[in-house]
């Protein structure tokens, strides 16, 4: 402790106003006193941890160091922020030493936040004096003490490094906000530009359909997706093959193709790709995008927005592309020109399609139950004759989950894609198709066409086209596969559903054995390039005439 300040008293003249006083304050004649200067006090340093004493700061912190491994330049580098913190710091040791408690490195700012601690625990503390010289101390910003100061440098750069790594996963969340933002700009530009006020006073030129707008404003909405996600049929069979073939996945650039919320990005990135590119062009790849950031996984998937021949990947070639592409029918809204357009381009010579084979069923179906309550319902509601109704019910195809038993004949492999080779032009097509009814029927009431679906782990791996998905994992092969037919669990594809117009003619009933065939056709419509138009010819064996009619699906 250092020793009081001396307290010199002052001399002050007597009521007399005797000169004798003044005599002794008169300096003049005390040769060399004006030169002489007081003492300098030495400064003593009481340790933070026991009673030793020392004539410098340094000393005593190194003290500290030494025998009891006490750093206090570096604790007071990670608790304490200013001034008064300091001085908290200080008291809040000491009194912890004074207390019989013992004090470790360990202290945190909360041990000290209390203000009581500003008060002093020794008188006229030396270090709370010097507190402010601290900083100047040689190493004060590692540590004194030469033996410590590589563990300091380390927890330094490792510190950086987490707030470097940090800073760069906020940059590239702000960038791909940023680039959604500009997306969602020019879109309003755009309406706002094709909207306004011609320029223009010739006539107005009739501008193309653009099928799109309505197809991609579809898959902006949660309904659909929630539908999809919750098609556990169609999303176990992506999971469960991607993480069953995980070492396909590791390491490798994968293109995700109509990404949606992500779902299947995020499979791929779990099964330890190296890059996923999900591309959407639909507003769902916002809420895509987020998904993404939530579940950790903004490093390894890049979210992009716009049509998958529009934007630009920043890969030039990919070593998978997955992609959930398949609508009604299979082929109902076009979305398979836009993954073959892809994987054209983008997939390597050795590179995987996920799914890699689509097999086609046709099936003629007799059900009079659902005739009577859809159809043959509007000729008697409550007495009266609603046949009106009935204009136009059999130009549509139906999507119908439809019970096995409806099946009069062994459905027909009409047609098998293998997304490795499959062509644009193959999605156009003729095939003729045949049947034998396997029970009595009083008429022939339409027909029902699926899809099975498999995820083959190699591009050699073959696919018998008349191959059912339902037997596949039965008989142990490798892969998985899922049906949409109605003899398994119903998915959100259902069937398509082909009613025949029987009220231009009086159906016939047929027996179990007869044969019929035909002809089933797959087209695109002129105004809708996004809808199907199927066409189907048959004729019973027997019978010399043959039928034929079409349904729009849009």
């Amino acid at each position: 402790m250092s020793s009081p300040i001396p307290v010199v008293e002052k001399y002050a003249p007597s009521a007399s106003g005797s000169s004798e006083a003044s005599d002794i304050l008169d300096l003049k004649d005390d040769e060399g006193w004006e030169d002489a200067e007081p003492d300098e006090e030495e400064e003593h340093y009481i340790s933070l941890l026991d009673d030793e004493v020392f004539t410098d700061v340094t000393s005593m912190l190194n003290h500290c160091i030494e025998k009891y491994n006490f750093d206090f330049l570096k604790l007071r580098q990670r608790v304490a922020f200013n001034f008064y913190d300091n001085v908290k710091l200080v008291n809040f040791i000491r009194s912890q030493v004074h207390s019989g408690h013992p004090v470790s490195a360990d202290i945190s700012r909360e041990d000290f936040a209390d203000d009581k601690f500003l008060k002093p625990v020794l008188e006229d503390d030396a270090l709370l004096i010097s507190l402010d010289d601290l900083d100047e101390l040689p190493g004060s910003q590692a540590n004194v003490h030469e033996t410590t100061a590589e563990p300091v440098k380390g927890e330094l750069v490792s510190r950086i490094s987490e707030l470097e790594e940090e800073l760069r996963r906020i940059q590239s969340q702000f960038d791909d906000y940023r680039e959604t933002v500009k997306q969602t700009l020019d879109d309003r530009w755009n309406e706002t530009s094709t909207s306004g006020p011609s320029e223009s006073k010739g006539p107005k030129k009739e501008e193309k359909r653009d099928d799109d707008s309505h197809y991609f404003n579809s898959y902006s909405y949660n309904d659909i997706h929630e539908t999809m996600l919750k098609d556990t049929v169609r999303t176990d069979a992506y999971r469960d093959f991607i993480y069953n073939h995980k070492s396909l996945f590791a390491g490798k650039v994968v293109l995700d193709v109509g990404c949606g919320t992500g779902i299947l990005s995020m499979f791929c990135a779990k099964a330890g790709a190296a890059k996923v590119i999900a591309v959407d062009n639909s507003g769902i790849i916002d809420k895509a995008r987020e998904n993404v950031f939530n579940n950790g996984f903004a490093d390894t998937i890049t979210c992009l927005r716009g049509k998958i021949e529009e934007v630009a990947l920043p890969v030039d070639k990919v070593d998978i592309i997955v992609s959930e592409w398949m609508g009604y029918c299979l082929l109902y809204e076009a979305m398979l020109d836009s993954v073959i357009w892809a994987r054209d381009k983008y997939l390597k010579e050795d590179g995987l399609m996920v799914p890699s084979h689509m097999n086609m069923w046709v099936a003629p179906i007799a059900d009079p139950d659902y005739i009577a309550d859809h159809i043959s319902f509007w000729r008697d509601v409550y007495g009266f004759d609603m046949k009106a109704m009935q204009a136009g019910i059999h130009d549509d195809a139906q999507v119908l989950d439809m019970p096995a038993s409806t099946l009069c004949a062994e459905p027909f492999p009409f047609l098998q894609l293998s997304l490795h080779s499959t062509t644009v032009k193959d999605l156009v097509f003729k095939r003729n198709w045949h049947a034998k009814l396997t029970q009595d029927i009083d008429a022939l009431d339409g027909f029902i066409i699926w899809f099975d679906s498999f995820f083959m782990p190699s591009r050699g791996d073959e696919v018998p086209q008349d191959a059912k998905a339902e037997e596949w994992a039965k008989a142990g092969k490798k892969g998985v596969a899922f049906t949409t037919g109605p003899k398994a669990k119903v998915t959100h594809w259902k069937q398509g559903v082909l009613l025949i117009d029987n009220t231009k003619q009086m159906p016939s009933s047929k027996k179990a054995g007869e044969e019929l065939s035909g002809e089933l056709e797959y087209s695109i419509p002129d105004d809708n390039s996004r809808a199907l138009n199927l066409g189907v010819k048959w004729k019973f064996n027997a019978e010399e005439v043959e039928h034929s009619q079409s349904w729009k699906m849009s």
